[in-house]
């Protein structure tokens, strides 16, 4: 059974991936409502008689959900039952099935009774939040073969403690960011970063998504910056986590180039 966790863990994360980038797809092309309210099928037939653009997206995106969530599923059992007893299994696979069904629950919702712009945003959150547990987990399910020298990782209380309130500040961060997608705010300050050519306060609400989204990108790219320069100053031969912080930080820089190009 253990051998076949790690291809499944493979397929797994790639299915979780693609309901992501299908996703953001569905979003940034208008096809929320390309089969119309109808769920979970197209204007209630299997295949309907008018095909658009916004359609075939929109119904890529139904499937590759419902067929990752058969992944998802298998993985989290399978991975559970080989590894029974080991705390940190059982919690990412709990935590990927459940944060699967709140996704698929919220999507659905938006196409049957309609969604804010606040609620839709947190089905982009709560998607990352279950691609997150799968990818993981799929690299938990490597670890214990590969010996990446993290069986004897410790570090203190304060370090751990600080990493779950980055952790947190961090779905802040990416809730404002798709808040900013949702609201159509994201040519809302044509200025970078003030909203104004001075220190002119947001007057609209798109102006103050899109202001304090950049402020919270900012106090994220600080904050892990400061988080890899202490662990390669406090834990250097932790090797496995002093490369972690580097790339987290790599990637938010990557982000923030993204956002700012986008609106310059």
């Amino acid at each position: 059974m253990k051998k076949l966790l790690k291809p499944l863990a493979i397929l797994t994360t790639l299915a979780m991936f693609t309901i992501l980038i299908g996703g953001a797809l569905v979003t940034s092309t208008g096809s929320g409502l390309g089969c119309g309210r109808s769920w979970p099928f197209c204007q209630g037939e299997i295949i309907p008689d008018h095909i658009t653009p916004e359609l075939i997206i929109e119904m890529a995106h139904r499937l590759s959900t419902f067929f990752g969530s058969f992944f998802v599923l298998a993985l989290s059992f399978f991975s559970w039952r080989a590894y029974r007893g080991n705390k940190e299994v059982a919690f990412l696979a709990l935590t990927s099935v459940i944060f699967l069904f709140v996704q698929a629950f919220l999507g659905a919702g938006a196409v049957l009774w309609g969604q804010n712009d606040f609620i839709m945003a947190l089905h982009f959150g709560i998607s990352l939040i279950s691609f997150a547990s799968v990818f993981l987990l799929a690299l938990l399910i490597f670890e214990f073969d590969l010996k990446w020298g993290t069986e004897n990782l410790v570090v203190s209380r304060k370090m751990r403690n600080e990493t779950l309130w980055l952790f947190a500040f961090l779905f802040i961060a990416i809730y404002s960011g798709a808040l900013v997608r949702h609201t159509d705010a994201l040519l809302a300050n044509l200025n970078f970063p003030f909203a104004g050519n001075g220190f002119e306060y947001p007057s609209t609400l798109p102006e103050w998504v899109q202001t304090l989204h950049r402020l919270a990108a900012a106090i994220l790219s600080i904050w892990i910056f400061k988080m890899m320069v202490q662990y390669w100053r406090q834990y250097p031969e932790l090797t496995v986590l002093c490369w972690s912080w580097t790339i987290a930080f790599v990637l938010v820089l990557c982000q923030a180039a993204t956002g700012i190009l986008n609106v310059m």
